[in-house]
């Protein structure tokens, strides 16, 4: 069975503003459904049953649009991070309590194309406190921020750019609860300060995805993912068409 999914979707969105100051991210109509709906509906297909989404601020929007998750076939429940945004580390930190040992983690901005069957495998294949997915970036799609070699990744680091830096995180972590023991003393803190701890003690492994993923965290973004989505959806039923 797979496991449970973390929707991080709290921030603030401050590169769409002022689009974001009164709708959240999530929420923003993207080829004619609220973008949110894409990312469940696609999660539903990859057979995962179970998701948590962490918001914060403008939360209730998203509450009320998603609800339980029944109208999608999912199980969906809400940890908001309160008055204060906890970074995106805190706020998985915080939603726990509603998950089970081991849990993917996803951007609530995100559009992953890779098959999480075939990630999850590898995560038990390879055990670990945590998985990242890396993709051979180039500096292409942002800036890449990791050095992968011989299958593992060597540095992580979103601050301090290298020249040998070609990957960037793709966006779909699976960690473990017990990797969050090294932050009990935190209450805010941003994922990748938690995947540096689990780096340096030899327990990430790394997948390899060789499709590039879609976001829309930026205006330039959300028009290409735009453009994606619709252009699978005419695929799709074109494909119906001719069966």
């Amino acid at each position: 069975m797979m496991p449970s999914v973390v929707i991080i979707a709290g921030g603030a969105a401050t590169r769409l503003r002022p689009v974001t100051e009164t709708v959240p991210k999530a929420l923003l109509m993207v080829a004619g459904k609220p973008f949110i709906a894409h990312q469940l509906l696609l999660l539903r297909k990859n057979g995962i049953k179970k998701i948590v989404i962490c918001s914060g601020r403008l939360s209730k929007q998203i509450e009320d649009f998603v609800s339980d998750g029944s109208e999608f076939g999912l199980s969906v429940t809400f940890s908001v991070d309160g008055e204060k945004l906890l970074g995106t580390g805190g706020a998985v930190k915080k939603a726990l309590p509603l998950l089970e040992e081991e849990f993917f983690v996803m951007y609530g901005d995100s559009y992953l194309t890779v098959h999480f069957n075939d990630v999850y495998d590898y995560f038990r294949a390879y055990s670990g406190m945590g998985l990242m997915t890396v993709f051979k970036n180039r500096n292409t799609r942002g800036n890449s921020n990791i050095v992968f070699k011989g299958g593992k990744i060597i540095t992580y680091d979103k601050k301090n750019k290298m020249e040998e830096m070609d990957y960037i995180d793709y966006g779909l972590g699976i960690l473990k609860k017990t990797a969050f023991d090294a932050m009990a003393a935190k209450e805010i803190f941003d994922l990748s300060e938690l995947y540096q701890d689990i780096i340096s003690k030899k327990q990430m492994s790394a997948y390899e995805v060789s499709e590039r993923f879609y976001e829309i965290g930026s205006l330039s973004g959300l028009a290409e993912t735009e453009r994606y989505i619709l252009g699978r959806n005419l695929s799709s039923r074109w494909s119906k068409a001719r069966e």
